[in-house]
């Protein structure tokens, strides 16, 4: 059971997430951010929730949209803006970018561009757990998209098959890219009713309501610690901005932006807090400290260096070279 503390602090890392995600929006307008970014405002709740119900060495894997997630890991703003800047501070000293943040001391072991492409990735983590016997699980997050991507299939088929300790969750924001899922999807729940084809059952949460999000997974998480196998969870959440930097999303009907606008994650959890009694003016104190965070990590981003060319091929294999292997 979440109490107001606990919240207090779940609702402080979500405003956390959403000014770098501004911060990282405005950069990208200033000619700051190299490359193209994927923002997920609107949707922490879902990788917020899930973290708080996750073990420190538990495996996260995310999509191209994963800002929110590597920071629900660990990751600080300030890493993760100077990595979108090709700073040579950022998470992964500019090899990654928006796309590939990765923190592996965090358990966020990468996220990535190919839709679906780490679902199979997941379930060969969950594979080691089990062998070795850790009780660590793994996770997956992905879109709505990838469900009609054959990995998804396989990776579930597996899954099941070996009773691997993974949850599988998907962050459905009703669009896959710019095309809505429900056109070219021939379920209404693209994940959660695909789910019983490999003998599991799916479930459909309420994804920008960050308790809910953390009670599914947590019973997920104790399910698969305890030799259930894996679980299929379907976040229904939404995002604020477009596809990406070029889309201004004007695909999307105005009433319906209106109504998931009102179904604001940060505004949900407001309101379960002063429920709980939490007085507003230690709501204010999170919102502040989180935006004195974020402003303190765009100057030092700014200020920092230039990531060095030199290091280009460093990181290639486990012991740091470059050498061609056979």
């Amino acid at each position: 059971m979440i109490g107001a503390e606990e919240l207090l602090g779940l609702y402080e890392q979500m405003a956390l997430i959403r000014r770098t995600e501004k911060a990282a929006h405005d950069l990208f307008m200033a000619g700051l951010v190299k490359g193209t970014t994927h923002l997920a405002a609107g949707q922490e709740a879902v990788a917020v929730g899930a973290s708080a119900a996750l073990r420190t060495d538990d495996y996260v894997f995310a999509t191209y949209r994963g800002h929110h997630h590597a920071m629900a890991r660990g990751a600080s703003a300030e890493e993760c803006l100077a990595e979108l800047m090709s700073k040579a501070t950022g998470i992964c000293r500019a090899k990654g970018g928006s796309m590939h943040l990765t923190k592996a001391s965090a358990g966020m072991l990468g996220s990535y561009a190919i839709v679906g492409s780490h679902l199979p990735m997941a379930a060969g983590a969950a594979w080691s757990a089990k062998l070795r016997g850790t009780g660590q699980i793994a996770v997956a997050f992905f879109g709505d998209g990838a469900t009609n991507i054959g990995a998804f299939h396989e990776a579930l088929n597996l899954a099941a098959v070996w009773s691997l300790p993974v949850v599988f969750l998907c962050e459905n924001n009703f669009y896959m890219e710019y095309t809505p899922i429900g056109r070219v999807t021939a379920v209404a729940n693209p994940a959660a009713d695909r789910a019983p084809a490999y003998g599991l059952k799916g479930e459909v949460i309420d994804g920008n309501d960050v308790i809910v999000v953390a009670e599914a997974v947590s019973r997920a998480a104790a399910r698969a610690r305890d030799g259930g196998g894996p679980s299929l969870i379907e976040a229904h959440t939404y995002r604020h901005y477009g596809h990406s930097r070029t889309d201004p999303a004007k695909y999307r009907p105005g009433e319906e932006v209106e109504r998931w606008l009102k179904h604001d994650p940060l505004d949900i959890a407001r309101s379960r807090l002063e429920a709980l009694g939490v007085p507003a003016g230690a709501v204010a104190e999170a919102d502040s400290r989180a935006r004195e965070t974020v402003e303190a990590a765009v100057t030092a981003a700014k200020e920092a260096p230039d990531a060095d060319p030199a290091e280009a091929f460093t990181d290639v294999w486990a012991d740091g070279g470059a050498a061609w292997r056979t």
